[in-house]
């Protein structure tokens, strides 16, 4: 094991520094990843604490929002981290406490990709259960949420998307020049 790690965080491998961006509902997943990933860093002899970039999201009571990158990402290799199936996360909208819904989730990952602005070397998106990828036929007149979310990260300058439950495989059809 110290042999991998000394590979992975060799400063002659590494292309860019990494940088973990958590969004809200995956940060305890983000923390186990990145627990794993400091061990092994000091194991290779980097002296680092954390990978995670703060960030947040705030919401104004009309419900819209805004992305904050706390810190610098010019030249990192961004993974955003993000649960768009995580219901308990909940948010004030006119003095109601209302459950954020997979879109608010999307939502929340295209700010944060524009916070970053196209400073980061690359971008990488992490997520376990692929937004709207439980569709997998078309019906007359419906909307292909997967597929359009796909593009729209591509055109956003998303270079990877890391998913475990891709639910048909022909999404990735929707993007064939993406990882």
């Amino acid at each position: 094991m110290a042999m991998e790690s000394q590979t992975f965080f060799s400063a002659e491998n590494r292309i860019a520094p990494l940088g973990i961006v958590p969004l809200a509902g995956a940060r305890e997943l983000s923390e186990k990843v990145e627990a794993h990933l400091v061990r092994w860093a000091k194991r290779a002899g980097m002296d680092v604490d954390t990978f995670i970039i703060e960030n947040s999201c705030p919401r104004f009571s009309s419900g819209d929002s805004k992305g904050l990158i706390k810190s610098t990402v010019r030249g990192y290799d961004l993974f955003f981290v993000v649960d768009v199936g995580n219901y308990s996360l909940t948010y004030n909208y006119f003095g109601n406490e209302n459950h954020m819904s997979p879109d608010d989730h999307y939502q929340d990952l295209k700010r944060l990709i524009q916070a970053a602005s196209g400073k980061a070397h690359r971008v990488n998106v992490v997520m376990p259960l692929l937004y709207g990828g439980r569709q997998h036929r078309r019906s007359y007149r419906e909307s292909l949420d997967c597929a359009y979310m796909l593009q729209e990260l591509q055109q956003m300058g998303v270079s990877n998307v890391l998913t475990f439950d891709a639910h048909d495989p022909r999404v990735q059809n929707a993007v064939p020049v993406m990882g």
